[in-house]
């Protein structure tokens, strides 16, 4: 019976697709593949929005094992960009980034749950103005592939809230505003 089955156990992996391998991958923030963006409200009347232009990171992804993938991003907070030159003035000053003394926010994952779909909910260490807090990233898988450059690449979707207070930042926007959303486009190229 054992050597019966083994020739079918064969010829089933054969024919299946094989997933993807684990990989390494760059995140593609200078070739503007990937964009770290914010929205909060603004009075409780509109939402004022905005970016960070500079940022590096890099994760690994397995589609095999989802939940051993890994992250971590590092961004200038110097690099805040609402479009309004006066108000992202006020934003790097001490009242909210304080990019004088804290020219650096960092996220570090410490755990991928995936939640089916190509879904999942990557918990870490966010370190903004000197604070660490845990956050949860709602993410979802966009897509993968060779690229028209000989590489290969990942993508992903990924958003979730900050409370202002949490990190320290108490400057009176009105009740509406005490939270931000932040949206996440990352865009990958492996490390090859």
């Amino acid at each position: 019976m054992k050597l019966r089955l083994a020739p079918l156990a064969l010829v089933a992996a054969l024919a299946l697709p094989a997933a993807a391998p684990a990989a390494d991958y760059t995140i593609d923030s200078k070739g503007a593949h990937a964009s770290i963006n914010f929205r909060i409200q603004h009075l409780g009347f509109s939402w004022l929005t905005g970016r960070f232009d500079r940022f590096t990171g890099s994760y690994s992804y397995d589609e095999k094992a989802p939940e051993a993938s890994k992250v971590s991003v590092e961004i200038e907070t110097a690099s805040v960009n609402s479009n309004h030159a006066e108000r992202d003035k006020h934003l790097r000053d001490p009242d909210f980034l304080d990019v004088a003394k804290f020219p650096k926010a960092t996220f570090v994952s410490k755990k991928v749950e995936p939640a089916g779909n190509g879904k999942a909910k990557i918990t870490g260490d966010l370190t903004l103005r000197g604070v660490t807090k845990e956050v949860t990233i709602d993410a979802e898988y966009v897509g993968g592939g060779a690229d028209p450059w000989g590489g290969d690449r990942t993508g992903f979707h990924g958003t979730t809230k900050l409370a202002l207070a949490d990190f320290g930042i108490n400057f009176d926007l009105g009740p509406a505003s005490k939270e931000v959303e932040l949206t996440l486009n990352v865009e990958g190229v492996e490390n090859k």
